[in-house]
């Protein structure tokens, strides 16, 4: 199931405040298979995304977990991870491994792994989430990606509006038919 239907001609986007925020890139597609990735862990080591493995992938993608709606996300996503077997929860953003281990750490959200774009820039142009324009240009739009062991996409959402949540029902049901 994906709630985003692009295609070359129309780039991917969605809204803050009400405002049309144009995204670069293409964001992935139910089938296709994920592109692959380089990201920075809280111990500034690059995490790809084969070296994950063959476990299932919620990669949970947001502008900062310095505002509310991405920490209530990061939140939300430790607490079903603690029932997920044979399945790694990543929260992706522009923040500084340091930040992400900070608040995980005393929020004490101990089940998600958190991967920065710091050496990874790349990921928000091949993931379509990359914000062109307006005052978050340069961070990642909010959106979910469900994979598979194989890295194939099996869920997507880019949700409507930055500031809202994504549909977690939906992301850990399609995880679930995995």
């Amino acid at each position: 199931m994906s709630k985003h239907a692009a295609n070359k001609s129309t780039p991917p986007s969605t809204t803050l405040g009400g405002t049309l925020v144009k995204l670069y890139g293409e964001f992935p597609q139910v089938g296709q298979t994920a592109p692959s990735f380089s990201l920075v862990n809280k111990d500034l080591q690059n995490i790809t995304l084969a070296s994950l493995g063959a476990q299932r992938k919620v990669l949970n993608i947001v502008p900062s977990l310095d505002t509310p709606t991405c920490q209530a996300s990061a939140r939300r996503f430790n607490q079903a991870a603690t029932a997920l077997e044979n399945t790694v929860v990543i929260n992706i953003s522009a923040d500084l491994p340091f930040a992400m281990a900070r608040f995980c750490s005393s929020e004490g959200l101990d089940k998600v792994e958190n991967l920065s774009v710091m050496r990874g820039r790349e990921f928000m142009r091949d993931y379509g989430v990359k914000i062109a324009d307006g005052v978050l240009a340069g961070l990642t739009a909010r959106a979910v990606v469900v994979l598979d062991g194989n890295n194939r996409v099996c869920y997507t959402e880019l949700v409507s509006a930055i500031e809202h949540e994504p549909n977690y029902e939906a992301a850990l049901a399609a995880l679930n038919a995995i």
